[in-house]
């Protein structure tokens, strides 16, 4: 609570000079071997008060009680060699009930308290008079120490929370740039991969030039990639529809899949657009790499987008891929329907009451990233 190491004990050792009345005590009234008796009572006391408090909130509950326990033994004991002026132990183990946050706490405090006031009333020896001085002295540090405990406990769970907060912003961004780069490269690739065969096929037939053109695409592509995996890593990522579906008419165009694409984004909401540009990336990438099919289809609405393919279907909500989707459609307020079958698959994203996005990223699946379904 007050830091490692020996630094726990500085603070309450630094209030163990009241013991001092203990050891005065002691010189009063005992000598010889009692009074050395009753100096080592006073140090052992000491030594168990500072072990004791810090277990008191570290967890050693077991270890706790007995020190505490240990602490009346003392205390008993001391009242043989220091008289009345042992009872100024009462004031440290008031500390340790109050550390010890119990129900009963309240109640004990009360019972040392009575027991230091009247005590010394009750043995004649002892001067046969109350210590009402005594007595107000364990309730009043009970008191500020009640206080003093709340504080620190207080401290000790806002430093918890704060790391379980920093702790679950490194997860999230984890899991953000794990969905990000899987969304930007599982496409990209796909587009190199399908562009530099479709290089090779242009060369073996001997079309130098168009082999040419589509290697020169893929250098751009891969340079733009790259720029777009740093973009992600440093949260400065932009996907728009408008430029997703530029990029999906290429790609359809080098895989040899016959594409049907809105001429225009002007009918869609704005704020859909980053969304959108996700479905429609995430669609067209997986139609190229795993539908094998002929014709794709991209319809778009005013608060929904839908990617048709007529390939072999899949299993829909197979893979990461959707999942991620599945949380930036409900992020936004929206749902994302997939359906699969022999003849087809579709997914359809539809967003009824469009929000601004979010300025932190959603947390996406810890696993590693997938395709969108499997076949």
């Amino acid at each position: 609570m007050w830091g490692g190491g020996w630094k726990r004990y500085f603070f309450p050792a630094f209030w163990l000079v009241y013991l001092g009345q203990a050891a005065s005590g002691v010189g009063k009234h005992s000598n010889g071997a009692g009074a050395a008796i009753g100096y080592a009572i006073v140090i052992a006391f000491a030594a168990l008060y500072l072990v004791a408090l810090p277990m008191a909130w570290s967890g050693h509950v077991r270890s706790f009680w007995l020190l505490y326990c240990g602490a009346f033994v003392l205390t008993a004991a001391e009242l043989f060699y220091a008289h009345a002026d042992a009872l100024v132990f009462c004031v440290y183990i008031a500390v340790l009930t109050v550390a010890s946050r119990k129900s009963w706490a309240l109640a004990m405090v009360v019972v040392l308290t009575v027991i230091t006031a009247l005590l010394p009333r009750l043995v004649k020896s002892w001067g046969g008079a109350i210590a009402w001085d005594a007595g107000l002295s364990v309730l009043l540090v009970s008191l500020a120490m009640f206080g003093f405990f709340k504080i620190i406990y207080s401290n000790v769970a806002l430093t918890a929370a704060r790391a379980e907060v920093a702790r679950l912003a490194a997860e999230n961004e984890r899991s953000r740039i794990a969905r990000d780069l899987h969304d930007l490269l599982g496409q990209s690739l796909t587009t190199i991969t399908v562009k530099a065969g479709l290089a090779r096929r242009l060369a073996e037939r001997g079309e130098t030039e168009r082999a040419f053109n589509e290697i020169s695409e893929v250098e751009q592509l891969s340079r733009r990639t790259l720029g777009d995996v740093r973009a992600a890593v440093s949260a400065h990522r932009d996907v728009t529809l408008a430029g997703e579906l530029a990029t999906a008419r290429e790609v359809l165009r080098a895989a040899g899949i016959i594409s049907e694409l809105p001429g225009s984004v002007a009918e869609t909401d704005p704020l859909l657009s980053d969304l959108f540009g996700w479905v429609v990336r995430e669609g067209v990438t997986n139609a190229v790499r795993h539908s094998r099919a002929e014709h794709v289809r991209i319809t778009l609405g005013r608060n929904f987008v839908e990617i048709f393919d007529d390939g072999r279907g899949g299993v829909p909500g197979a893979g990461n891929g959707i999942s991620g989707l599945r949380e930036r459609t409900e992020a936004a307020g929206g749902t994302l329907t997939v359906t699969g079958g022999l003849t087809g698959f579709r997914v359809r994203a539809e967003v009824l009451n469009p929000q601004p996005a979010p300025a932190v990223h959603d947390c996406a699946p810890g696993a590693a990233p997938q395709a969108l379904r499997t076949t």
